[in-house]
């Protein structure tokens, strides 16, 4: 008979009542020292974290354990550039801070909750980190600092719940690590400024949204996997060849029995003259320039390319879809624009064709060229290869409704361009160029920045142009859907803009949910779906962006859940260390101290991360 067996048996009730209840206490005792632990073991992990850290400035000052990292059982921060979520330390973002020294992966080891790390632009350098060894990790931004060496290629093989990776701008040598193409929630790789040498492996993952190989040593040929992303993410890669850049010379010819298929009849007439146009003016820039061209994607970029003519495109031998491979009547009617506004002069795509261009660059949705007509105003042309879901019909009944858009704020469309493979949309020319431009390029450059009022006054128009498309297409969720600073342009006075308006019902679904900002919202990021409030997010974003001038692209821009707004985050943050996040260029004064600082909270409550939050400004 067990022990256990005859001191129950022989018990008093009552005694076993106490002696019950006395147990329970002891257990619940032995928890209060494991909950006191678990608090403990943020600080003292991020204390160890900090000692192989040379902080020049001291930055990190507030690490001095004091103090818990994190306000108990709340979101609240109490070290400089730590993000708390429910008490725990869910992401470090240790950015533009001179930091150097050593990445102490060991030491956040003890960080259980952690998922975001972030040293972006500071001084670190040495062999990349073991990251392996924190698998947990969602999101790692590395990207300028002094990182060198090769990088092992299973070192991202235990990386399972890695989503993005950002290693830009640093010196990373050898081959790209083949471990990265087998991630399965890899979404967003930045490998840009580096100088990875070897061919692009395969990625497998069908999510992936952003990709960048830029300007390293790669060669041979393009993984088709890829070759539905922009051109730019693969320049300065001189070896490189294959979609979306140029052919590689060794490609085998097509069959020649393949040419004469019922395929190739039909493309002739579905291909439009635009094909030729690109063709022409790409040969022509080749031909000047003696070496391929790059076009860059420019959020900032204030130069355009350098000047051809649209007629070359019709010159030598005929392309296949050019007008000249047409019937003369099919060839009018494909060289036939069909304008949304009476009070524009017409003309066709004969007529741009002979016009001198130049391309303004390579957006989201494709490349844009200005156009400037013998006879008439320069007009800018855009490209668009995202709608091919669309019919004729729907497409152009939605083309004709933003015709029939008039505000001092917006853009006018003037006319558009129809075929099933690509559109064309065509627009006004704005000399002053965006808003992005003045915030970020001018400052190098060496030209005047916007002043307050200046700033006020985009804002002010920003709004106004935003409210109309609510008011005029109140059966869109996002009426925008890809308001950004780049999409903001400058008119005479810098009067703002809109540009790039009301296309998510024509933009194909599935390139929309990779392009547009509207699916980069904490709605559709938590809940996927897009509301009302979507619009006045991006809007939130752009306030920040005009006060602070930082680039939202800077800092780790989609976080996970409640952190993808990082600018916000570093708004919210830097206010409540008390330091100043107001671009120095804006030279406010003690006067308007209190307009600008009613500014800022109205943006931070659009910006508001919680989507049952109303931003009620």
């Amino acid at each position: 008979m067990s022990a256990r067996y005859v001191m129950s048996s022989a018990m008093d009730p009552r005694c076993r009542f106490l002696m019950t209840t006395l147990l329970v206490v002891v257990v619940l005792l032995q928890g209060v020292p494991l909950a006191l632990q678990a608090v403990s073991t943020d600080s003292d992990a991020l204390l160890k974290f900090k000692q192989s850290i040379v902080d020049p400035k001291n930055t990190l000052s507030s690490w001095d354990g004091s103090t818990t990292p994190c306000a108990t059982g709340s979101d609240k921060d109490n070290w400089a550039g730590v993000m708390c979520a429910g008490g725990t330390v869910r992401g470090l973002q240790l950015e533009n801070m001179g930091l150097s020294g050593l990445i102490d992966v060991d030491s956040l080891r003890g960080l259980s909750a952690l998922r975001t790390l972030s040293v972006m632009n500071n001084q670190f350098d040495g062999p990349m980190p073991d990251l392996a060894k924190l698998g947990m990790l969602k999101s790692v931004y590395l990207s300028n600092n002094k990182f060198s060496g090769q990088i092992a290629d299973n070192a991202f093989e235990d990386m399972l719940s890695l989503k993005k990776l950002h290693l830009a701008g640093n010196g990373f040598t050898g081959g790209i690590p083949t471990s990265l193409t087998n991630l399965p929630k890899l979404i967003d790789l930045r490998l840009e400024g580096n100088q990875f040498t070897g061919t692009i492996p395969v990625f497998k993952q069908k999510d992936l949204q952003d990709f960048n190989v830029s300007n390293n040593d790669l060669d041979g040929l393009i993984p088709s996997s890829l070759a539905k992303m922009n051109s730019s993410s693969f320049t300065g890669n001189k070896a490189l060849c294959g979609l979306p850049l140029n052919p590689c010379a060794d490609a085998s010819p097509e069959p020649p029995g393949k040419k004469s298929s019922h395929l190739n009849i039909i493309i002739p007439v579905v291909v439009i003259c635009v094909v030729a146009l690109i063709a022409g003016l790409v040969n022509c820039i080749l031909r000047h320039k003696r070496k391929p061209t790059s076009v860059e994607d420019p959020p900032v970029q204030s130069n355009h390319q350098k000047k051809s003519n649209f007629q070359e495109a019709t010159e030598g031998r005929p392309e296949a879809g050019s007008p000249e491979n047409l019937s003369p009547g099919r060839r009018a009617e494909n060289m036939k624009l069909s304008f949304v506004r009476d009070d524009r002069e017409k003309f066709d795509l004969q007529d741009l064709l002979k016009a001198s261009a130049e391309i303004l660059g390579s957006g989201s949705f494709g490349s844009s060229y200005k156009a400037a007509l013998l006879r008439g105003p320069a007009m800018v042309v855009k490209r668009f290869r995202q709608m091919n879901n669309v019919g004729r019909e729907d497409f152009q009944e939605h083309m004709r409704r933003l015709g029939r858009l008039s505000h001092p704020n917006l853009l006018p469309l003037v006319a558009y361009y129809y075929r099933k493979e690509e559109k064309l949309l065509v627009y006004d020319y704005i000399e002053r160029g965006s808003l992005a431009v003045h915030l970020h390029s001018n400052h190098s450059s060496g030209k005047p920045s916007l002043d307050w009022l200046t700033r006020l006054k985009i804002v002010k128009g920003i709004t106004r142009g935003l409210l109309y498309l609510y008011n005029e297409l109140p059966n869109l969720m996002a009426p925008h859907g890809h308001l950004k600073s780049s999409n903001v342009l400058l008119g005479d006075s810098f009067k703002p803009l809109l540009n790039d308006y009301a296309l998510m019902p024509v933009i194909n679904r599935e390139n929309a949910r990779d392009l547009m900002l509207a699916y980069k919202s904490p709605e559709y990021l938590q809940h996927d779906r897009i509301t009302k409030k979507t619009d006045v997010w991006s809007f939130g974003i752009i306030i920040l962006e005009i006060l602070t001038g930082k680039l939202p692209v800077n800092t780790p821009q989609h976080m996970e859940r409640n952190m993808e707004d990082s600018l916000a985050v570093w708004v919210r943050s830097t206010m409540d260390a008390g330091d100043n996040v107001l671009d120095k260029e804006m030279k406010t004064t003690a006067s308007n101290e209190n307009e600008i600082n009613k500014l800022l909270r109205i943006a931070l409550a659009c910006c508001e991360p919680d989507v049952e939050t109303e931003a009620r400004h």
